[in-house]
């Protein structure tokens, strides 16, 4: 049955290496040295590890500026505010720590940067939710110019979207072109460790047909940490947010598309599946019995009058492809997003419409 519903409602694979706009060359590399996983250098939890490293000998003669918060009860708009506070002290602990996860996001950077998959990268757009304080954007900033001192030709900078409208905006690029010729909006998912975002995204064509004009309508969060729900009744609270959405929608006569693009950690197979990296989700989404495509197009058989497809990819993916409007002045990108690990996407471009390599530029 559930062959047959994949069968009959795919439009393109899930996890495809192969997009409408972008061949996708590698995605969730999970490179290693003798400590573990690389990414684990530069993810959220270790800026909080270097931040509480760089206080404890302070805190032993009483003078730690921060107080006596841990890093991790700490939160993004405190640190924000350190840095242009009156206190110099804090502001210089906060710029220690920065400088020194720098030097970590410029290692790890280096060590993708040097894999075949990730050679000739022009530009990496950094995401995940320590992009989205002024803490990030340095230390993303820092991480260029450590970059290019060391001779890597590669721009880096903080992804164009809010991380939160990121993961929706990129479903559109998941989607075929023609969906949007009859259609202003589709649905998407952004399903992380700690949240479910579901959200209607409007596409805008008609004031870009790169899609650089996209934005989310609605959006809805569900923090399922808080509540510990199992898998199943993860799924259908997802479903049921989608259906309030498709309702609101409606009821703007929004031409929704019957369409639902999905953003989720891991390895995703191509009938849906999850190979592996699920194992902060509710329950166990790695299962062989498990394939949250299926479960959502059982939920929700027809968006309109016509039948739903719905479609996955890693949440790193889909979080880059937001940029690719943006990218179209290179030909090789990538996309880090700093969470609770470091996820990475690299993309090559397939077509261009600003004139390179001899191509005619379209237009409106």
């Amino acid at each position: 049955m559930a062959e047959d519903i994949v069968a009959k409602t795919g439009i393109a694979r899930h996890g495809a290496t192969r997009l409408p706009s972008v061949d996708i060359d590698s995605f969730n590399i999970g490179l290693k040295d003798e400590d573990g996983f690389l990414g684990d250098r530069a993810s959220k939890r270790a800026f909080r590890k270097i931040l509480d490293a760089q206080r404890k000998p302070l805190k032993k003669s009483g003078g730690d500026p921060l107080g006596r918060k841990s890093a991790e009860a700490i939160g993004k708009n405190e640190l924000d505010e350190a840095l242009v506070g009156d206190d110099i002290g804090a502001a210089a602990l906060v710029h220690g720590a920065i400088e020194e996860f720098a030097q970590e996001l410029a290692y790890v950077t280096q060590r993708f940067l040097k894999t075949k998959a990730w050679a000739d990268t022009e530009r990496i757009v950094v995401g995940g939710g320590l992009r989205e304080s002024r803490v990030g954007e340095l230390a993303i900033a820092r991480t260029g110019m450590l970059l290019r001192a060391e001779g890597f030709k590669v721009d880096m900078k903080p992804i164009r979207y809010h991380p939160d409208q990121a993961g929706l905006i990129g479903c559109l690029h998941l989607a075929p072109s023609w969906i949007f010729e009859g259609h202003d909006s589709i649905l998407a998912v952004d399903i992380g460790g700690t949240n479910i975002r579901c959200g209607v995204v409007e596409s805008r064509p008609k004031k870009a047909p790169d899609l650089s004009k996209a934005a989310v309508w609605m959006s809805e969060l569900w923090r399922h940490a808080d509540d510990e729900p199992t898998r199943e009744a993860a799924v259908k609270r997802l479903a049921k947010m989608l259906k309030g959405l498709i309702a609101a929608a409606d009821a703007e006569s929004l031409k929704l598309a019957p369409f639902i693009g999905i953003a989720c950690p891991g390895v995703i197979n191509e009938d849906g599946s999850i190979e592996k990296g699920a194992q902060n989700l509710p329950g166990n989404w790695a299962s062989s019995k498990f394939n949250l495509p299926v479960s959502l197009v059982e939920a929700i058989p027809q968006i309109g009058d016509h039948d739903t497809t719905v479609l996955m990819h890693n949440d790193g993916v889909v979080q880059g492809l937001s940029e690719v409007p943006y990218m179209q002045d290179v030909d090789h990108w990538g996309v880090l997003t700093i969470g609770t690990g470091l996820g990475n996407a690299r993309f090559t471009n397939r077509k261009k419409d600003n004139g390179r390599n001899g191509k005619k530029k379209d237009q409106d």
